[in-house]
């Protein structure tokens, strides 16, 4: 396989990062964007990616394009079987062949699922021929700029960040479980550092609707979520970790944010940098036993900077029982 191009080019010297990584991380912007990454990266570990993916199942949703689409070319480098999940065929089947060329792997496969419709999903749980999955990476998201409903009633952002990920997860246990040692990973975003989880309106039926503030509530619950999935499935043999991946320059941030993308391109991350902890989390020989934490640039992070944004226990599992309930799968 080729070789896969997410840790080349200039590095800072590991002692000057140690110093400014802590200086900048209080600066967020300075630390999200890719003079942060750039800082941080003095102090990875090369040789944590330095792994043999061969026989390794890994699926990946939203691997059409950006942090998905880099994903899915760093495993397939190293050698695992990929599949990418994505929405739209023709996107998807645009992915799939520039990954073929590029990674020289023959081991890429493509599976059109609309993370959004549990049918869909139930669809493709039911299809999957694999008897085990190794590495599932929940990366698809959208966010909007006006309030819509999935086919099943459910917002569109809550049910495509969400309830669908929730779904698979709980639809792919049985193989999680059959790999020994597998790993889940949540895309989450840092901009759910801004809200708590509120369950008072959580689909936006009785707001104005806000697309950022649905956006970021959503991935507040992913990494919640996470938390949740890993004390279940503790001592399963699969681990559940979340992440974030800073400001990247990704088709998704093009979209759906103009006049940030137009402030921040020169200081945004490539898509290769913004995925690099997802990578790092599904390869890394180091933490087979790290599970519930929430990772950026390959560091394990609070998940809170103000204490308004702290959630109770009760809407914890407030928000497991909604999803259970939106997904169809029960009490």
């Amino acid at each position: 396989m080729t070789k896969t191009s997410e840790t080349t080019g200039w590095k800072l010297p590991s002692l000057v990062g140690r110093v400014l990584g802590p200086v900048l991380d209080r600066t967020i912007v300075f630390s999200f964007d890719r003079t942060g990454y750039l800082v941080h990266r003095s102090q990875f570990r090369e040789d944590d990616l330095d792994v043999d993916m061969q026989g390794k199942v890994c699926l990946v949703t939203g691997a059409n394009a950006g942090l998905g689409f880099e994903t899915a070319r760093a495993l397939a480098c190293k050698g695992a079987e990929v599949w990418l999940l994505c929405r739209n065929a023709k996107r998807g089947t645009a992915a799939l062949t520039a990954l073929r060329r590029d990674t020289r792997n023959p081991h890429l496969h493509l599976e059109q699922v609309d993370l959004a419709s549990l049918a869909s999903v139930r669809a493709f749980a039911k299809r999957f021929a694999r008897q085990r999955v190794d590495v599932l990476v929940h990366n698809a998201g959208v966010l909007l700029d006006a309030r819509s409903e999935s086919a099943d009633g459910i917002e569109l952002t809550l049910a495509t960040n969400v309830i669908g990920p929730f779904l698979l997860t709980h639809l792919l246990l049985p193989r999680l479980r059959a790999a020994g040692k597998a790993r889940v990973i949540s895309v989450s975003s840092g901009g759910m550092y801004t809200q708590k989880l509120d369950l008072s309106d959580p689909q936006m039926k009785k707001r104005a609707f806000d697309g950022v503030t649905q956006y970021a509530f959503t991935k507040r619950a992913e990494v919640i979520l996470t938390e949740l999935w890993a004390d279940r499935l503790r001592g399963s043999g699969v681990t559940c970790n979340s992440m974030h991946p800073g400001w990247a320059d990704t088709p998704g941030v093009q979209s759906s944010l103009p006049r940030f993308y137009s402030l921040m391109r020169p200081l945004l991350r490539t898509p290769a940098e913004g995925a690099d902890t997802i990578v790092w989390l599904a390869v890394c020989p180091r933490i087979p036993r790290k599970t519930g934490l929430f990772w950026f640039d390959r560091a394990p992070q609070r998940t809170h900077f103000l204490s308004r944004t702290r959630e109770a226990h009760a809407d914890r599992e407030r928000l497991w029982d909604l999803c259970r309930r939106l997904s169809g799968i029960g009490a």
